[in-house]
């Protein structure tokens, strides 16, 4: 018997309700990658949870139960693992680390990362985060004096990839002042390429190649040779470091990539040179893609309420003072509405519409037997707009992530349920980046709205959302001018 609650008559998988499908294609001629999750949620509502779909032959239950959701991922890494075709896909791409490793090997990664991303590490690291939000800053300066119209979603994507090479690597490679950089290129095909995949009825790509297969395979061998030419360079900075402080107590490692080489060189460490290059892929992709589209949208709402843009600026104004970036990681610290806003909006619009798992062994939940490798989806948004978890669910509010304002008006607010809000996972594989995320977020929030005012320039019922493994929005225009 595991955590989740367990009914008296015991149901098999094919007791579920699901959707009508096809003999051999199941369902998936129903579920086009791109919109997939929002069929899901659709069939969540018309046949309630849990029921079951098919990828082909494959049976995949779906899930919206918030005690549930935790208690699966409270029993990760021992009793459930991730979605196993993601690791194996992930694998061909030279990029299984953290996120998606399983078994032993995932403990010591994650003590790894976990102390390149712990808040003392963020705190020495900020005058470098506040330095790359400043470029941002002169890049959207340029843009309102030129009255050009800028794609908000790419220049965060460009920001983000900045800190997360400058943090855990050492190395800056800014892409927001040099406008063609080839590898924030090359990233942005991964997730959408892992996503279909992921999805395909059977692994095609093992033996024909189509155009956009070459194109991926060609961009992973430039991408994997950055990697590579990143982890030479540190490690002979390593070397005369060393050399130079002979006599001298050794330096604890600068970043997470001179952590990972000096575990990987330590005799019988077992950890390859492999592995460490897929940590460093993981790293920029996580880093690149959750982040940027939580602050994307945000702005879907800023963009389009000029009352909250303005009490938004009021805000960080009051905060940064003279500064044009946020001056101290203390000082960022009283933003905390610059981050509700993200946080709101990631809500209404998961970046993780849901989190997939197979049990190790057979489990019941909720009085359904699934054997082991059963595939297991979680949704998150239906939870989210559940008027028991949330007050008015439906509403844009980022008041109610506000903790003094939620005790003041407690009764009134009604409902909210932080642990329905699962975008960082929860257990102990929870998302080692969330602190650097809600930095990101207050830094690049207060910036904009402290020296520019921000207008959607597209209509906001255009914008949709195209799941790419995350949700991002198809696009987010905007039209800045300086305040």
């Amino acid at each position: 018997m595991n955590a989740a609650s367990v009914t008296p008559s015991l149901r098999e998988i094919n007791d579920l309700p699901s959707p009508r499908g096809l003999p051999l294609l199941g369902n998936l001629h129903q579920l086009p990658p791109a919109t997939h999750h929002l069929t899901l949620e659709r069939w969540a509502a018309e046949l309630g949870t849990p029921y079951v779909f098919r990828f082909g032959a494959t049976p995949v239950t779906v899930w919206n139960d918030i005690e549930l959701s935790h208690a699966v991922m409270r029993e990760r890494p021992h009793r459930y693992r991730r979605y196993a075709p993601i690791e194996n896909i992930l694998k061909e791409f030279g990029c299984n680390g953290l996120f998606s490793i399983e078994g032993a090997a995932w403990e010591p990664q994650r003590r790894l990362v976990m102390q390149a991303l712990s808040i003392p590490h963020i705190k020495a690291f900020y005058p470098t985060l506040a330095a790359i939000t400043e470029r941002l800053r002169r890049r959207w300066e340029a843009a309102a004096h030129a009255g050009r119209v800028v794609e908000m979603t790419e220049d965060l994507k460009r920001f983000t990839v900045d800190v997360t090479s400058a943090l855990a690597f050492g190395e800056d490679p800014n892409t927001l002042e040099n406008e063609r950089v080839l590898i924030q290129e090359q990233l942005a095909m991964l997730l959408p390429t892992l996503m279909a995949r992921v999805n395909a009825p059977f692994a095609y790509w093992h033996y024909v190649k189509f155009p956009r297969d070459r194109k991926f395979d060609e961009a992973m061998i430039d991408v994997h040779r950055h990697i590579r030419e990143l982890m030479a360079r540190a490690r002979a900075r390593m070397r005369e470091e060393a050399a130079a402080q002979a006599h001298e107590t050794p330096q604890a490692p600068r970043n997470l990539l001179d952590a990972m080489l000096a575990l990987r060189d330590a005799p019988g460490s077992g950890i390859t040179d492999d592995e460490v290059a897929a940590n460093v892929l993981t790293m920029l992709v996580a880093g690149e893609e959750t982040t940027a589209t939580s602050i994307a949208w945000a702005l879907l709402f800023l963009g389009t309420d000029d009352a909250l843009q303005a009490r938004v600026s009021a805000c960080a104004r009051r905060v940064l003072g003279g500064s044009v970036v946020c001056p101290s990681y203390g000082a960022m610290r009283e933003l905390d509405l610059c981050e509700a806003v993200c946080t709101e909006a990631s809500r209404l619009h998961p970046v993780a519409p849901y989190l997939s798992f197979e049990p190790l062994e057979e489990v019941r939940l909720q009085g359904v037997r699934l054997p082991a490798g059963t595939k297991i989806f979680m949704l998150h948004r239906p939870a989210m707009l559940d008027p028991h978890n949330y007050a008015d669910p439906e509403r844009y509010d980022p008041d109610r992530w506000l903790h003094d304002h939620r005790q003041e008006n407690a009764s009134p607010r009604g409902a909210h349920e932080p642990r329905a809000y699962l975008q960082f996972g929860a257990g102990p594989r929870v998302c080692p980046g969330r602190h650097l995320a809600a930095v990101e977020m207050r830094l690049v929030i207060s910036m904009l709205t402290a020296n520019f005012t921000a207008q959607l320039a597209t209509n906001p019922g255009d914008i949709r959302e195209i799941c790419t493994f995350t949700a991002v929005p198809s696009e987010m225009p905007m039209r800045l001018a300086l305040r």
